[in-house]
C-alpha cells in the first residue's frame, strides 16, 4: 500500500495496515543510520520546520537528524525567540511558514488538538511530535517498531505499560498501536494517575505493579510527568519508588527474555531503578536509535515516498 494521509496526526485513527507501513519502511531507514556516510538523496529539495512550544532533546533532535539523513532541508524555530512571544498565535504562525515554502511542519505543543488545527490551517503536511496529553505518535512507532525487531511480531504479546498513565501522550499511542496489532496490552500505576475510561480503550488495568508485570514479554515504564502534575496525587517520590517502581525483583515476574522500555528522560530510582534501566533486558537507548529511524520513515512517507528500496 501507498501512504495517502496529508498529516499524521495520532495512531487512534490509523488502521493496522498504516502502522505496519511504517514499521515496515523503518528498517531501511536503520540501515541508513548504521552506515559510515549517513545521507541519501531521497528528500533533497524538500524542506521541513520543527516548531516546538515544549522543551524536547530526543524527539527534536531525532527529527532534525532524520530530515538531514535524508538530505532535506531542516530548520528549528526557537518559540521562545520568535513572533510567538509577541502574541502571534498558532496559525499565524503557521500560514508564515507554510507562505515560505514548508513542506512539512513537526509540531510540539502544550494544548491537545494543536496539530489538528495547524494541519485544518496550512497546505503543508504535519507531524505530531506530542500534543499536551492527547498522543506522542513517533513515539509510540517507535516503541512497537523496537518491539517487533526484538521479538518478531507485536500479536499476541502481553505488553504492561506502568507509571503515570493519566499525563502520558506516549501511553495514548502505545494502547492504540499495540491493541491493532494484537498485543494484549495492562497498565498500572496509582489509582490517582489512572485516567477514566482506560478499560473501553481495550487495556486490563491493575492496581498492584506486581500483577501487572507477572508474565508480561514487554515492560514499558513512564515517567513521572511533575511538571504536568497537580500537588496530592502521591505522598512522595520515595514512596511511589517503593510501590510501583520498576526493580529487579519486580522485573522477575516477567517473562525471562521481557523487554524493558522507557520513552526518556528516566527518573532514575522513582519509576525504574538503575539497575534495571541498565540492564540486559534493557532497550532504552535502542529506542532512541529506532526513533531517529520512525522519523525517517515518516518524513519520507508524509513527502510522497512508498516501499522502495534504499538508495546505495
Amino acid at each position: 500500500m501507498k501512504w495517502t494521509r496529508k498529516d499524521l496526526l495520532g495512531l487512534q485513527d490509523l488502521s493496522s495496515d498504516e502502522i505496519n507501513l511504517i514499521l515496515d519502511q523503518t528498517a531501511p531507514m536503520k540501515d541508513i543510520i548504521q552506515r559510515d556516510i549517513k545521507k541519501v538523496p531521497t528528500l533533497r529539495g524538500k524542506s521541513v520546520i520543527n516548531l516546538f512550544y515544549e522543551p524536547s532533546t530526543r524527539t527534536r533532535t531525532s527529527f532534525e537528524l532524520a530530515g538531514k539523513y535524508l538530505s532535506a532541508d531542516t530548520s528549528s524555530l526557537a518559540v521562545s525567540t520568535s513572533s510567538v512571544v509577541k502574541g502571534e498565535s498558532l496559525i499565524d504562525t503557521g500560514k508564515t511558514i507554510d507562505v515560505m515554502g514548508a513542506d512539512i511542519v513537526v509540531i510540539r505543543h502544550q494544548a491537545s488538538g494543536a496539530p489538528l488545527l495547524l494541519s485544518q490551517n496550512i497546505k503543508a503536511s504535519v507531524v505530531n511530535a506530542g500534543d499536551g496529553f492527547h498522543e506522542h505518535p513517533t513515539q509510540g512507532l517507535l516503541d512497537m517498531f523496537t518491539i517487533r525487531e526484538k521479538k518478531g511480531t507485536i500479536q499476541g504479546l502481553t505488553v504492561t505499560i506502568l507509571g503515570d498513565v493519566l499525563h502520558s501522550r506516549v501511553a495514548r499511542s502505545n494502547i492504540w498501536g499495540l491493541t491493532k496489532l494484537g498485543a494484549k496490552v495492562r497498565v498500572a500505576g496509582p489509582s490517582t494517575l489512572m485516567p477514566p475510561g482506560l478499560a473501553e480503550m481495550g487495556v486490563e488495568v491493575f492496581n498492584r505493579i506486581e500483577d501487572a508485570v507477572a508474565g508480561a514479554d514487554v515492560v514499558n515504564v513512564l515517567r513521572i510527568q511533575l511538571e504536568r502534575q497537580q500537588k496530592g496525587l502521591f505522598p512522595t517520590l520515595r514512596e511511589y519508588a517503593r510501590l510501583f517502581g520498576l526493580n529487579q525483583a519486580r522485573l522477575a515476574l516477567a517473562q525471562p527474555d521481557a523487554l524493558v522500555l522507557h520513552p526518556g528522560p528516566m527518573n532514575r530510582g522513582v519509576e525504574i531503578s538503575p539497575e534495571v534501566a541498565d540492564g540486559p533486558q534493557s532497550v532504552i537507548t535502542e529506542q532512541v536509535t529506532n526513533g531517529v529511524a520512525v522519523r525517517m520513515a515518516v518524513l519520507y512517507l508524509m513527502a510522497g515516498g512508498g516501499l522502495v528500496d534504499v538508495p546505495r
